[in-house]
């Protein structure tokens, strides 16, 4: 217990450049140098984002080469969804129109005083881009506007 306590208040005591020159680093020394935790160092080890050899049954090693990988290495990127896909297609046809170039569903039926029913009909008839987000879907202003004078300029004729 001693021989323990007495390693510990060497390791705490040293500094930190001493750490950053040494070739194989210990999970303890590693955890010093980054500023976490021991259980995280062996999170990512155990997760394969570290490599870690054990040369005895309690002593684990780390390359200092392998712990700047981790820092250096590009991050794999998640695939997409499929919803997100479609969302993003509908976008490119829409022009990849902003929202804040955009209506609210709610907006557009108060605006040109039409029912839910009717604006969901004239969306699909007319194949409109809607984008869901969060709790709101929104239509291109540009697109509905056009659509609108169009049907406007009919009835007046």
């Amino acid at each position: 217990m001693q021989k323990s306590n007495a390693e510990t208040r060497q390791i705490k005591t040293k500094p930190i450049e001493v750490l950053k020159a040494k070739e194989f680093l210990t999970v303890t020394e590693v955890s010093k140098l980054i500023g976490c935790s021991r259980q995280n160092i062996y999170k990512l080890i155990n997760t394969g984002k570290l490599k870690a050899t054990n040369i005895l049954i309690k002593k684990t090693i780390i390359r200092r080469y392998d712990l700047d990988l981790i820092f250096t290495e590009v991050p794999e990127v998640a695939t997409i969804p499929e919803q997100q896909k479609r969302d993003l297609y509908e976008w490119k046809l829409a022009g990849s129109f902003d929202i804040t170039e955009s209506y609210t569903l709610s907006e557009v039926q108060d605006k040109y005083g039409i029912s839910e029913k009717s604006l969901y009909e004239i969306i699909k008839r007319n194949n409109i881009p809607k984008i869901k987000k969060g709790w709101y879907a929104y239509v291109p202003k540009n697109i509905i506007d056009n659509l609108f004078a169009q049907k406007k300029d009919l009835f007046s004729e």
